[in-house]
């Protein structure tokens, strides 16, 4: 739906009129020619610096954190602050799109807000070292969350902006391979940092602002024209953020099932750090440091996410065909969930991150390209995906509330990592309600 006072008011013009009106009006017109690689790194290394920044700290950070505040309240700690963060990029990750989206700049309508976010989500990071107490640490991850959303949105409507859908499974897949690639970054920032987590957070500021130099120069940006550009009104922007699920069932069947699928990954993967610790007890059993075994997990994870990713999304590209793909990684991704929960020990783990690599790679790269193939329109693409991503962020405050009874009164770990496969699985089986991509 379109940012106009009247939601789906303004058609998308069709891309001859565009390059006959104006030369800058390429940025709403559907893309036919493939990026160059030098495009697709820039992006890549925005995924990186963004994901590096984003789940060093979720992953161990964080929980580091609660625990130097209060060693028996850290697993409420770290749910409320990881879970008020998330609330906030509910909010960030469309309302930056939908910015985008109107931005007339000369530099183009994604740029502006890719370096606004890094710079943002830097400067909270570098000030989260220092929060003195829970609250202050509270507010100051929320700010992160909001940078790191709104470059995330920015960066992620630059794919359909430029990329034609026929590359979209290869760029989908590569840009998903530089999110793993900085999630593991993040996980050896946590385990180089030994415990330190203020110096972690002060090199995942640094991280993050590096991951958009090249993009920033290298963009290929198309602005927006001024005339291009529909008329604002409050009520009319408030509006464009509802996408009516009747007007466009494949959009409301890809968001759900996406946020079925991150509930059950998340479930999965947020308590990790006290799973090793205290359910797989590494330390004692193992010798190993919780900090090292998850950086052990991620890299595993990692490895098998980035040949997934990569392998998945041109599989899906040559084959015209997504949904079959998303299906089969969303049940190997719930089989990752069963392998934790009956095997709650070192080995049990080692084959579980791997699993779940394998399916979550393939997930990322092809239901990103099925995603953009339903956006309903490109005047607003930025804020459409933005509404998608809500998908990605809501897990991040539904998994807590869900897992924390799980962990705390309903049967530990067993029990959580069989409900997130449930959950996991019941996204699969609404995938094929999706009509308009095969």
């Amino acid at each position: 739906m379109s940012l106009s006072d009247r939601p789906g008011a303004a058609p998308d013009p069709a891309p001859g009129a565009l390059a006959a009106e104006s030369p800058t009006a390429v940025a709403l017109a559907e893309p036919e020619r493939a990026v160059r690689p030098v495009w697709i790194a820039g992006v890549v290394l925005v995924n990186v610096g963004i994901n590096a920044a984003f789940f060093a700290p979720l992953q161990v950070l964080l929980g580091q954190q609660a625990e130097a505040f209060s060693e028996g309240d850290k697993e409420a700690i770290l749910a409320l602050v990881t879970g008020a963060g998330a609330a906030v990029s509910l909010v960030a990750n469309p309302l930056f799109g939908a910015f985008s989206d109107r931005t007339t700049s000369r530099l183009g309508r994604r740029v502006p807000w890719v370096l606004f976010g890094a710079i943002l989500g830097a400067a909270a990071l570098i000030a989260l070292a220092g929060a003195p107490n829970v609250a202050i640490m509270t507010l100051l991850w929320c700010l992160v969350q909001a940078g790191c959303n709104g470059a995330y949105a920015a960066i992620t409507a630059a794919i359909p902006d430029r990329v034609p859908v026929a590359q979209r499974g290869t760029v989908g897949g590569l840009g998903a391979m530089g999110q793993t690639v900085g999630i593991l970054f993040g996980a050896v920032i946590a385990a180089a940092v030994t415990g330190n987590f203020a110096v972690g957070y002060m090199v995942c500021a640094v991280a993050l602002l590096a991951g958009v130099v090249l993009y920033f120069f290298r963009n290929d940006d198309s602005p927006l024209p001024a005339e291009a550009r529909p008329p604002f009104s409050l009520a009319g922007f408030a509006r464009g953020f509802w996408i009516s699920p009747v007007l466009y069932p494949d959009f409301a069947w890809a968001w759900l099932t996406r946020l079925l699928v991150n509930i059950g990954n998340h479930m999965v993967t947020l308590y990790l750090f006290f799973f090793l610790q205290d359910a797989v007890q590494l330390k004692e059993t193992q010798g190993i440091t919780p900090e090292f075994g998850v950086l052990i997990l991620t890299g595993l994870y990692a490895v098998m996410v980035i040949i997934t990713s990569v392998i998945g999304g041109r599989l899906s590209d040559r084959m015209g065909k997504r949904k079959p793909l998303v299906i089969i990684s969303s049940v190997i991704i719930a089989v990752a969930s069963l392998i934790l929960a009956f095997a709650p020990n070192w080995p049990g783990a080692l084959l579980g991150a791997s699993v779940l690599g394998i399916g979550f790679g393939c997930y990322l790269a092809v239901d990103f390209a099925l995603i953009t193939q339903v956006l309903p329109t490109a005047l607003s693409r930025g804020k459409d995906l933005g509404v998608l991503n809500i998908a990605n962020s809501l897990p991040q405050v539904l998994a807590p509330l869900i897992a924390f009874p799980f962990v705390t009164m309903w049967g530990g770990y067993v029990s959580l990592y069989v409900a997130a496969a449930v959950i996991g699985l019941l996204g699969a089986v609404f995938v094929v309600k999706i009509k308009g991509v095969d």
